[in-house]
């Protein structure tokens, strides 16, 4: 039999490989990349000063370096100290290194924006590129938005950014576990995190309220049964937010500028600014213009004051349309609902001295962001015009941000833009009134001091500040004035050291020295008091007087350089000696 020709044999076609998921490297190439990006928007505040509020960080108390950690961190925000602490160790009151962690903590936040929405869009059904991009965007966005800047360019801001950190972290580690119901050990993470987010800010202890809500849409689904499930989770926040709640009312009773003891606005006053407020912080998010660190935001007295009853009308309608949309329109519905809870503990019937604040919308920014998530995925563009317009929306975001930190940048800049906002606040004037003291223009700061004082009876730091502008100038007996009207408001070391210093300037030592004993016993401890006496009793010639006032004020503050001169000088006398 003939053989046939053996027929080739037919190579396998090549099998496509699968496509690799999300490598490390794509992690860390993709983070390095945004904290370049973020870093060029936020440079010019980066390398500004400290602002407003952030001269009166406890580090800028006396003997701070010489106190141990245990100090730093015993009062009601301990990580939030820690990080100050941290901060003081590496650059003690040099502000690069405190806005430079503010910024990296701000970049690890927006990842976990990132997290949670593309969890939440799995969830609702969204695979594929959509889902990867409408994520991305939404981390970015949260990280270029320009109303973050308060949160991140402002040191005092940290609590904002430190404490939503911990609290995204919770939800996202929440949101992201391999089984529906909550092990332990994922039970005690999310415990922890929380108990972090609490004690660096109070606001967050919403967390367990949010992950309710959490669990009634996405656990299943619109049902109880995820609630049940994790039974586990809610008894362990049982005890933590006993505990936490226990804390948060004591700030409330006790602080002076929020809380029922702020007498000036009612609980129903402020909620009814709220409903207003609440439409601004959207308006902000929209359209992010006119931004302002102080803003003359009127508090509402009665429902019937404009815009009150729109705001709370427009709000219930919101509140009910989201309910009876929840299942064609989940991301949406939850994002509203989690938007107002965030809002809540500074945006409801608690009262606040100040009604507005941009950072207080950094927690509840991942609400809106879910409202946006909501419609992207249902918007029916190709991949290359839903690229691009994301990609617009980030890039005007940047340049808006980079203008807002050019702001930032310096507190005569920011001040400025201020009063140009808000002519008729009197604490914009005088904040720009302060840097101009601090800048020796003090002419300026005396017409702001002035300017300040009629739209706003003036309070003690304020005629502190106007005394020593005052004395700038050489005008003795209105800065007397000044600080006469100051002690009447409070008596402190600082004031009536302050009396002494201009009452030894124009030659009256008795009464100086009063001033100076006064403040002696008011505040044994405030160096500047001994160093102001030293010095009068070294004009008289007083010399161990003078050495024993100056080794006082070191055993306060070794490193005050005037008790450290005036230390040398008098030892140099008591000697027999001459000045070299």
């Amino acid at each position: 039999m003939k053989k046939g020709k053996r027929r080739p044999e037919k190579k396998p076609a090549p099998v496509a490989a699968p496509p690799r998921g999300l490598q490390p490297w794509h992690v860390l190439a993709a983070g390095l990349g945004a904290l370049f990006l973020l870093y060029a928007v936020y440079e010019p505040a980066l390398r500004g000063a400290f602002l407003f509020d952030d001269v009166y960080l406890p580090f800028f108390g006396q003997k701070w370096e010489y106190l141990h950690l245990r100090h730093w961190m015993g009062g009601v925000r301990p990580l939030l100290m820690l990080s100050f602490w941290l901060n003081f160790r590496l650059s003690e009151q040099q502000p690069y290194s405190y806005h430079l962690l503010n910024l990296l903590m701000h970049l690890v936040t927006g990842g976990m924006c990132i997290l949670i929405v593309r969890r939440l869009l799995e969830r609702a059904g969204v695979s594929g590129f959509r889902r990867e991009a409408i994520a991305a965007f939404s981390g970015l966005l949260f990280l270029l938005h320009p109303v973050q800047t308060e949160s991140v360019a402002y040191v005092a801001g940290r609590s904002e950014a430190l404490s939503v950190m911990f609290f995204l972290g919770a939800l996202a580690v929440f949101l992201c576990r391999r089984r529906e119901a909550v092990s332990w050990p994922v039970g005690f993470l999310v415990l922890a995190l929380f108990a972090c987010a609490f004690t660096t800010k109070e606001h967050t202890a919403v967390l367990p309220l949010l992950l309710l809500l959490t669990d009634y849409y996405w656990n299943p689904g619109f049902s109880f049964q995820g609630i049940r499930k994790n039974w586990r989770l809610y008894a362990l926040f049982v005890v933590g937010g006993a505990v936490a709640f226990r804390m948060a009312w004591r700030v409330l009773r006790t602080a002076d500028t929020a809380g029922f003891s702020y007498k000036e606005v009612t609980w129903y006053q402020y909620f009814l600014t709220q409903c207003r407020a609440i439409w601004y912080y959207v308006r902000l998010f929209l359209a992010p213009y006119g931004q302002n660190v102080d803003p003359d935001f009127a508090i509402t007295r009665t429902l019937f004051d404009p815009g009150a009853l729109i705001g709370l009308l427009a709000l219930v309608a919101a509140a009910v349309a989201a309910f009876y949309y929840r299942r064609r329109y989940p991301l949406a519905s939850y994002g509203y609902f989690t938007f107002l809870l965030l809002l809540a503990p500074t945006s409801s019937f608690i009262p606040i001295a100040d009604p507005v604040a941009e950072r207080r919308l950094y927690l509840p920014f991942i609400g809106l962001l879910l409202i946006v998530a909501e419609f992207l995925r249902r918007w029916k563009a190709s991949r290359a015009a839903l690229t691009g317009a994301l990609a617009g929306v980030l890039a005007v975001a940047a340049w808006l941000t980079y203008s807002r930190n050019q702001v930032w940048g310096s507190g005569e800049a920011l001040w400025l833009d201020t009063v140009a906002k808000s002519p008729r606040k009197s604490r914009p004037h005088f904040q720009l009134g302060f840097v101009y003291y601090s800048q020796g223009r003090c002419g300026l700061a005396l017409s702001e001091f002035e300017t300040a004082a009629r739209y706003a009876a003036p309070d003690y730091r304020l005629l502190i500040d106007w005394a020593a502008a005052y004395g700038c100038l050489g005008n003795p007996e209105q800065a007397l004035a000044k600080l006469r009207q100051a002690a009447a408001l409070r008596q402190t070391a600082q004031v009536y050291s302050m009396i002494g210093l201009v009452q030894s300037k124009q030659g009256r030592r008795r009464e100086a020295l009063e001033a100076l004993a006064t403040a002696a016993a008011l505040e044994p401890r405030f160096d500047a008091t001994y160093v102001y006496r030293g010095d009068l009793y070294a004009q008289a010639g007083e010399w161990e007087a003078a050495a024993a006032d100056y080794r006082r004020a070191l055993s306060i503050d070794p490193e005050n350089q005037a008790a450290q001169q005036g230390l040398a000088l008098a030892q140099l006398r008591l000697g027999g000696g001459r000045q070299p």
